[in-house]
């Protein structure tokens, strides 16, 4: 599996090259500036891109730009995006271009290595690796609007470990339900969002990703 590593410290950088390769994937390329990596995710067009969102020169949002511009060139790039704290703008942002993996983790998330090569692997397949913090906030912003206040508490819950990217039986396993009841929940948060259904769990979420973003 071929990765881009976009990340300014050169220390996190190598670390996260030894890290990845020590799993098998093979890194590409490193780089730590927007252009470079806008350069390296066209030409290598890697199966995913692990990308810090504040890159120079201006180390505001050149990893995120630099992530969706090259989506345009290769749709359905898969994109892991690593931020240091929560931020609403970006993550909706990165939701919004709904086609392909995509993830967004806080970098702390990198220290638990199980749940990181996990992340990575599941953006590659073209899943969505979100992290709590930042489904907790997206949630939250829009708690009091329609129509997600008709979600009960528990589909709201339910929607959560959706969004982090868990399949209906992990979802059940973290809740001690069964599988049939939690079916049962997505169809009707999926009807009360206005969404289609669809057998493929990685779009459904990405669907109710986007809406959140919206």
């Amino acid at each position: 599996m071929r990765v881009v590593i976009a990340e300014d410290l050169a220390l996190l950088r190598d670390g996260l090259i030894r890290l990845l390769e020590a799993f098998g994937f093979e890194v590409v390329e490193a780089v730590d500036n927007g252009p470079s990596l806008l350069r390296a995710l066209t030409t290598h067009r890697p199966d995913v891109a692990v990308v810090d969102v504040r890159l120079p020169p201006t180390f505001t949002d050149e990893g995120l730009r630099a992530a969706l511009e090259a989506r345009k060139e290769v749709p359905g790039l898969p994109v892991l995006v690593l931020s240091q704290h929560v931020e609403q703008l970006y993550a909706r942002e990165l939701l919004s271009d709904s086609t392909g993996g995509i993830g967004y983790l806080l970098k702390d998330r990198v220290s638990d290595v199980k749940v990181f090569v996990e992340a990575v692997r599941r953006v590659a397949g073209g899943g969505t690796a979100l992290d709590p913090d930042v489904v907790a906030q997206l949630l939250t912003r829009h708690a009091r609007e329609e129509p997600l206040q008709q979600l009960t508490p528990r589909e709201r819950e339910v929607l959560g470990l959706m969004a982090e990217g868990r399949s209906n039986a992990a979802i059940a396993a973290s809740l001690f339900v069964t599988e049939k009841a939690i079916s049962k929940h997505t169809n009707s948060i999926f009807g009360k969002l206005g969404l289609p259904q669809s057998e493929d769990d990685n779009r459904r979420v990405l669907a109710v990703l986007a809406y959140l973003g919206a």
